[in-house]
């Protein structure tokens, strides 16, 4: 149970209204941001940041959601898990690539993506040492690289807050949980 109000639209400043719907989902307002809407100038700024991750980062849909569910699956948030296992596979990643990372299981990934979540984890855990690094420019070039740890960084950042505020999924949402191969 979320720890703060949920705010509507209507609750908001009208410069801030539309902060709280998805922006993949049109017309469905999001739990988390409708939580951080508490503080609209924080919910701007936090909105603001994570735009710019998703399109400056340097790295593609596929690459981001790697990150992305890779953080997710560090700090085992079920809320941003969930999201993004669903934004994950739009993005081109199999269930079972999914699954797998997850697990930590890098095998079935490319060199590139395999340094990527090295990176990623490494990022999210604070263990990022000079070979890490180095292996994330090699493969990405320092502009990537710079896009990879801010977007691991922003959503651990992000999940830390989705914790703290207790955030539900969105009304009927049944979690996708953490081993996707074997749902029924």
């Amino acid at each position: 149970m979320a720890r703060v109000p949920y705010v509507e639209q209507e609750d908001l400043d009208p410069e801030y209204r539309e902060l709280i719907i998805s922006s993949l989902q049109p017309g469905k307002r999001a739990n988390v941001y409708s939580a951080v809407g508490n503080n609209q100038e924080v919910l701007d700024g936090l909105r603001t940041f994570l735009g710019s991750l998703w399109t400056h980062s340097g790295l593609t849909d596929r690459q981001r959601e790697i990150v992305i569910l890779t953080a997710a699956s560090e700090i085992a948030n079920d809320y941003e898990w969930h999201q993004h296992v669903i934004i994950g596979t739009d993005a081109g990643l199999s269930e079972n690539e999914i699954a797998a990372i997850g697990r930590d299981d890098r095998a079935d990934f490319d060199d590139d993506e395999r340094a990527l979540v090295a990176y990623s984890r490494a990022v999210v855990c604070g263990r990022v040492n000079d070979s890490v690094h180095e292996a994330a420019v090699d493969h990405f070039g320092e502009e990537t690289a710079v896009g990879a740890a801010a977007t691991a960084a922003g959503y651990l950042a992000l999940g830390r807050v989705i914790d703290a505020l207790g955030v539900d999924l969105e009304g009927d949402d049944e979690f996708v949980g953490w081993d996707l191969e074997n749902r029924e």
